[in-house]
């Protein structure tokens, strides 16, 4: 059996207490938004104090055996942060830097993302401690089912559904969907979504996070009344959104000036073929050696004098140390958490208008909804439809935090916090306590 337990909520474990205390600590950069937003909110005490702690976390040893006979024992991280409006909806993620304030916080950002989009989940993230890069194919198999086997308590289309996050795709989420079924004697795609297509997956799921940023973004330069054709756009993190995002920008009408992902990238002032780039980074595996630009570091991306920036790749890339440099005039943040709130204070000074992640990058969470329901009814929908009911959701959701931007006369972080508190807070008031 795995060692499973079940961590108190009101105790929240935090392996590493002088991260606790940097400014770079996940979880309470994603808490020092929602305080300010609860405080505009004058939420009550009591709601405030349950949605500052996560319903449930899960740490398990995952023991593997590996091709060479021997067993490994790997760690296994689940959090449930809220399900009060719905099942917990959260990725999993394959990753030496897992570590539980960095799970728990994604699960939090999950549950107002949910709840930005008003879509009917609460928030859930895993992880377990891994480099994937130096296992076979086999060993992520065995490791993933006995992942699997061991939260599967907590899985279920109404309890619990994960989907890929970094280092995990849609075979990943196939074993996990075959090792739950066969749990349960029955097939049950609804419990992941992600999926490949042909076992219930969901037409433009994988363009769906850089497909929101993209309809983000025009809504924002319209706001500001930037024109659209030839907007200049560097894009740190050429993955799956940073790529798709750049790319749909750029049909749009943008001038791609730079892109880079954790080798270094490019840079060239006369626009980057961003289709090229794709093909390029699809026969290497990485965009080290592209030859259309000059080489720029991570860092110097970021700091570039462009219209629009979008980070892609990493959190806590915007920090204290480099904010007052940064150039863009719009931030689409493509990644999870990726400026501080200590930066935030700058770039708000400096009068940036940045797209949260809790709102830009809701379109792969949008999606997930989207196939969590064509699995549920059986019936699936072209990609055409898939498209326009994401672009109804994203420009509505936009357009919502942009009202109360105004109206509070804060930025978009705060007004999207205050957003999604008060829609989890209405239904915890509604539903009472359980006693």
């Amino acid at each position: 059996m795995s060692a499973d337990r079940l961590l108190p909520t009101n105790n929240i474990v935090r392996p590493d207490k002088d991260r606790f205390l940097s400014e770079n600590n996940p979880f309470e950069g994603m808490m020092s938004r929602f305080d300010r937003a609860a405080e505009l909110l004058d939420l009550e005490p009591g709601i405030y104090k349950v949605l500052r702690h996560p319903e449930k976390q899960i740490i398990t040893s995952i023991p593997v055996m590996l091709d060479n006979g021997e067993v490994e024992v790997f760690t296994g991280i689940r959090v449930l942060y809220n399900t009060s409006r719905g099942p917990a909806k959260g990725g999993i993620r394959f990753d030496m830097n897992v570590n539980l304030d960095e799970v728990t916080a994604l699960a939090a950002w999950m549950t107002w993302k949910c709840a930005v989009v008003n879509i009917p989940f609460g928030g859930s993230k895993g992880g377990v401690i891994c480099d994937p890069l130096k296992m076979s194919v086999g060993e992520l198999e065995r490791l993933t089912r006995r992942y699997t086997a061991s939260i599967i308590s907590t899985l279920g289309p109404d309890s619990d559904v994960p989907a890929p996050d970094v280092n995990t795709n849609e075979r990943v989420m196939a074993w996990i969907m075959d090792t739950y079924s066969m749990r349960v004697g029955h097939t049950v795609t609804a419990v992941v979504t992600g999926k490949p297509v042909e076992m219930g997956g969901s037409l433009g799921r994988r363009e769906a996070t850089g497909r929101g940023c993209m309809i983000v973004t025009k809504q924002a330069l319209v706001h500001l009344g930037m024109e659209i054709k030839g907007a200049t756009l560097a894009v740190q993190g050429f993955g799956n959104v940073g790529s798709i995002g750049a790319q749909l920008l750029q049909r749009e009408g943008c001038k791609v000036v730079a892109i880079s992902d954790r080798t270094g990238g490019v840079h060239n002032p006369k626009g980057i073929d961003v289709d090229d780039a794709i093909a390029y980074v699809k026969e290497h595996k990485t965009l080290e050696g592209y030859p259309k630009g000059a080489p720029i570091t991570n860092e110097q991306l970021l700091l570039l004098e462009v219209d629009v920036l979008l980070p892609a790749a990493l959190e806590n890339v915007i920090t204290s140390k480099n904010a007052a440099n940064v150039k863009a005039k719009i931030i689409c943040e493509g990644a999870n958490g990726p400026t501080t709130a200590a930066a935030e204070a700058i770039l708000d000074e400096k009068g940036v208008f940045v797209i949260p992640d809790i709102l830009a990058n809701a379109g792969g969470v949008t999606v997930s909804y989207f196939e969590w329901v064509q699995d549920r009814g059986g019936y699936f929908w072209t990609e055409k439809t898939v498209i326009e009911r994401l672009t109804e959701i994203m420009t509505h959701s936009f357009g919502a935090v942009l009202d109360l931007s105004k109206q509070h006369k804060v930025n978009m972080r705060t007004a999207a916090y205050m957003l999604a508190i008060s829609r989890v807070a209405t239904v915890h008031r509604l539903r009472g306590i359980y006693a």
